[in-house]
């Protein structure tokens, strides 16, 4: 679960982390109002929107009267901040974050997160923080992992932290110990991301969190229903809100092949073999191991629903509890509901493949049988640039 700007940092202000004063609104007066209990001779005003790229997609604003501050906010409020993480209808601001201004000498990177190969925390840091620190992060050039315990980080990482970050001695001991008090956040909260960017070192040389993005294990939110809360659904696609009904892993895409896979790691490959095969996936959608037909005709009745979707591609691998014929039955009984003539590929492998080829063809879907996950992509493909259905 994603947290907007201003929950993270309300949360980990309580941690002792070092933030500016800040404070959201919802609307020009009450941005005004808050910079002025703020205090201070300019403030900065972020778009609270789920995605990054902010500032590029001009989401934040630096002003230096509480005027600016209203007319900066009038700006925001209402429109839309594209961003290569939104997809390309953008996300609609509701709200902003009102802070004060830094005087900023430098900017660096640095976040926590899981380490699944290695069952730690780790923290990452890069020396080129701030805007564009994506491509500085695909290079790794200024990137460096270090394992972070209860105790913080060892005492050799902190000098090889301060280092690689070029801070001196006393300012990489700051960030270590902000670090530390971040990794106790991460375990209380269960989150499975905690990101500065930038850390700023001020021209006085003290270390400020000045963004921060937090992201929540949705597993765990059982055991924090006061975080559950947190959850902005307006931020959410309406087609994911819906898929996580029914409990299927759904992330909409900018194509127009509708994607359903029994499994994660099947549905990635199926991406890739769209994509080599010259398309786009409209989704990634997986369904859990222990699907009902029920939640699987939910979710071929998400895809039929979407405007976008010129044909269905299903791949499915039976085994365990889940049975290909039991994926076959949800696909014709969605069918069935919605009264669709949308081409179907399908290709499936293990328990009841045969069975569930059977129930297609005899419940009149409109599918074609591919032998393997490259022919059916290929076949997905040539379907929905061809226009067919």
């Amino acid at each position: 679960m994603n947290l907007h700007e201003y929950q993270a940092k309300a949360l980990l202000r309580d941690y002792g982390i070092p933030l500016p004063p800040g404070a959201v609104a919802a609307t020009p007066e009450e941005a005004q109002g808050r910079a002025g209990d703020l205090g201070g001779s300019a403030w900065v005003l972020k778009a609270q929107v789920h995605a990054g790229e902010r500032q590029a997609a001009g989401g934040v604003r630096m002003v230096k009267t509480p005027k600016e501050v209203a007319k900066a906010a009038s700006d925001l409020l209402g429109s839309k901040i594209v961003t290569g993480q939104t997809g390309r209808d953008g996300l609609l601001v509701r709200k902003v974050y009102v802070e004060q201004a830094c005087d900023v000498a430098r900017e660096v990177y640095a976040a926590l997160l899981v380490n699944r190969a290695k069952a730690r925390i780790d923290v990452v840091a890069s020396r080129e923080g701030g805007a564009g620190v994506e491509t500085a992060l695909a290079k790794r050039e200024s990137v460096i992992n270090l394992p972070i315990g209860e105790s913080g980080l060892a005492e050799s990482d902190v000098a090889r932290l301060s280092e690689v970050l070029g801070l001196s001695a006393g300012q990489g001991s700051a960030v270590a110990g902000i670090m530390a008090q971040a990794r106790r956040a991460f375990v209380e909260t269960d989150a499975s991301l905690i990101e500065f960017n930038p850390l700023a070192i001020t021209k006085t040389g003290e270390i400020v969190a000045l963004d921060v993005k937090m992201v929540l294990d949705d597993n765990a939110l059982g055991r924090h229903p006061e975080l559950a809360e947190l959850r902005d659904t307006d931020e959410i696609d309406p087609q994911e809100r819906e898929a996580d009904r029914y409990e299927h892993n759904y992330a909409r895409m900018d194509g127009n092949i509708g994607l359903m896979t029994t499994g994660a790691g099947l549905g990635l490959a199926a991406i890739d073999l769209i994509k080599e095969a010259g398309g786009e996936p409209a989704n990634f959608m997986d369904t859990r191991p222990m699907a009902s037909r029920q939640q699987i005709a939910e979710g071929i009745l998400l895809l039929l629903r979407d405007k976008r979707v010129r044909v269905v591609l299903v791949m499915a691998i039976g085994g365990g509890i889940l049975h290909c014929d039991t994926i076959a039955e949800g696909i014709a009984t969605a069918f069935r509901e919605a009264g669709a003539s949308v081409p179907v590929v399908y290709h499936a492998a293990g328990t009841g493949k045969e069975i569930s080829e059977l129930t297609l063809r005899n419940q009149g879907i409109p599918a074609i049988f591919a032998d393997s996950m490259e022919e059916a992509a290929h076949e997905a493909v040539r379907i929905a640039g061809s226009g067919d259905g």
